[in-house]
């Protein structure tokens, strides 16, 4: 195990846990209330957790010393939050480990000039855009769409990083560039006219769902058994909670600030998509970052099925104005997780071990 990472990880993890804590205090359950938890759920989430992870898997894949700053600002600026610091520390300093991830992306892009660098680099960009909108005075709901695009551009340049495989046709790239410049558009659009932005946006959203469920290459693992099949399993039904999100935003731009619609807008995409996508990419991205052998377990499918059937629950009953299922889904979303995390854990143990189940 590279031990060296491990603090990364560990303030990647306590963000994710103060944000898990923050959220079901939201929805109302009964548990010991910490002051700084419920304000800071979604910063605590994307920039805390999600770009601290994002910001480590770059590094360690550019094997320099330099962009650890990424995933250590950000990290440390979920701790300023966590720890009631003065909101200019906290927030700028995930503003500067977004920066730190711009840089990468530059020098990447500078290295081997692509479509897909070019779309996570445009990702990185709206982090630090969508932080500094924060810190500006923008609302947190005004906030959540440029880090949503931070979050799906990230994850779709990915994809289309993988796509390079199938041999995408020149129409294929421009429809994945025309749907990502809809998105982009409605973010501008949002800053004079937030319902006419988000559902602008939420086309953008449907449109790049469309795209990565028609040109995944998971569909070419699904009929191979055991982590390759589970993988894409992961993959493509996150896409379709995306394109859920997508008509979401475009039948509910005009209430995109709070109560049930809101919770359904934004949980489809942030635990539908993104962690739909964790789920997937988690056999491949902690072997790399972390040192360590992760095997595959039938187990894996338990934190997948229950993530997704929670899920159901809380948008059905966001949708159903139920505030009953919508507790009782959120509790299910926070269950998932943290069942994710024993099966890796217990994976990787049983990996150390020896003992793994055959893919």
């Amino acid at each position: 195990m590279t031990v060296a990472r491990l603090p990364f990880m560990a303030l990647a993890g306590l963000s994710l846990l103060a944000a898990l804590w923050g959220g079901l205090i939201r929805l109302g359950w009964p548990l010991p209330l910490v002051p700084t938890l419920p304000p800071n759920h979604g910063p605590l989430l994307v920039t805390g957790f999600l770009g601290t992870l994002i910001g480590l898997e770059r590094a360690v894949a550019l094997k320099r010393r330099w962009p650890y700053g990424a995933p250590l600002l950000s990290g440390l600026g979920g701790l300023a939050l966590l720890a009631g610091l003065n909101v200019h520390l906290g927030r700028g300093l995930m503003a500067a480990g977004g920066a730190f991830l711009i840089a990468v992306f530059v020098l990447l892009w500078r290295q081997q000039p692509a479509v897909y660098l070019a779309t996570m680099g445009v990702g990185a960009v709206l982090w630090v855009a969508g932080t500094v909108l924060w810190h500006g005075g923008f609302a947190l709901y005004q906030v959540a769409p440029w880090w949503i695009g931070f979050l799906v551009l990230t994850i779709a340049g990915e994809r289309l990083e993988l796509s390079r495989l199938l041999r995408l046709s020149a129409w294929s790239r421009a429809g994945f560039l025309g749907a990502t410049g809809v998105f982009l558009l409605g973010l501008v659009a949002g800053l004079g006219s937030p319902a006419a932005g988000v559902r602008l946006s939420g086309l953008g959203l449907l449109a790049i769902a469309l795209w990565l469920l028609r040109h995944d290459i998971a569909w070419r693992t699904l009929d191979r058994p055991g982590r390759p099949r589970f993988m894409a399993i992961c993959l493509l039904s996150g896409h379709l909670w995306l394109g859920i999100g997508g008509v979401l935003w475009l039948l509910f731009g005009n209430v995109f600030a709070a109560g049930p619609y809101y919770d359904a807008m934004l949980h489809a995409i942030f635990l539908g998509f993104v962690f739909s996508m964790i789920f997937g990419h988690a056999p491949i991205i902690l072997p790399s970052v972390l040192g360590v052998g992760l095997p595959f377990r039938r187990a894996f499918y338990c934190h997948w099925a229950l993530l997704h059937a929670s899920l159901a629950l809380r948008v059905g009953s966001d949708l159903a104005l139920w505030p009953p299922g919508q507790r009782w889904g959120g509790l299910g979303n926070a269950l998932a997780i943290l069942l994710f995390l024993a099966n890796t854990v217990g994976a990787i143990v049983a990996g150390e071990g020896g003992r793994h189940e055959p893919d």
